[in-house]
């Protein structure tokens, strides 16, 4: 399924997604089944970002602890979890676009094609699962963008943390830092909590989609 992401990437530079509809349905690969793929990377982004976040918070716990040693070090190691952070949260965000994305695009479809049936039972069974879809989309959707707005503060406080240090290579930055690192901790952890219960969302939601 990682295909699919990759093709996915490439219809986006053109700027026609319609088109990447299109040609996946001709090999086969339907709008639910995009829906499926970029579900579980969005997961798997979310994932990746609790433990760079984690990652980070155990580098600044390891500076609040300095005691002694080459300041220039710890800055370079502080600044490398700054910037990985960045770019996992960016891949958290690109994820989600794409989720909603194809979103738009199935349950567009699906609602006029419930216009095509001929069997009023089938229309109503069809349009049941529909709207029992897209309730547990908003759900997941929902906890996804909770998540999201979770990261922006913890990604800020990373990077005041960073720029102080760079400026303050001393031992008194290092006591300053000391200061803001309890508020960190709770940014992060709430933030890794929210992001592990859209993950449990996902995975309902993925549940209903297939079945």
């Amino acid at each position: 399924m990682r295909l699919l992401s990759t093709l996915f990437l490439v219809f986006t530079l053109v700027g026609c997604q319609s088109a990447y509809y299109a040609t996946m349905e001709q090999v086969g690969i339907h709008k639910r089944d995009i829906m499926a793929d970029r579900v579980e990377a969005a997961s798997e982004a979310q994932q990746e970002a609790s433990e760079q976040f984690t990652s980070a918070l155990d580098a600044l716990t390891e500076l609040t602890q300095f005691d002694g040693g080459e300041l220039e070090t710890m800055y370079n190691t502080i600044n490398d979890q700054y910037e990985d952070s960045e770019t996992a949260v960016e891949n958290v965000r690109n994820r989600i676009q794409g989720v909603e994305d194809v979103s738009d695009a199935l349950f567009d479809e699906w609602q006029e094609e419930l216009d095509l049936y001929s069997s009023a039972n089938l229309r109503r069974e069809s349009e049941r699962k529909l709207n029992a879809t897209k309730q547990s989309y908003r759900q997941m959707l929902s906890a996804m963008k909770k998540a999201e707005g979770k990261m922006t503060p913890v990604l800020d406080t990373l990077r005041d943390n960073t720029l102080y240090l760079k400026h303050n290579l001393n031992a008194a930055a290092i006591g300053a830092l000391k200061g803001e690192f309890s508020g960190l901790e709770k940014e992060i952890n709430r933030a890794i909590k929210d992001m592990q219960l859209a993950i449990a969302e996902s995975e309902r939601f993925l549940t209903t989609l297939k079945n």
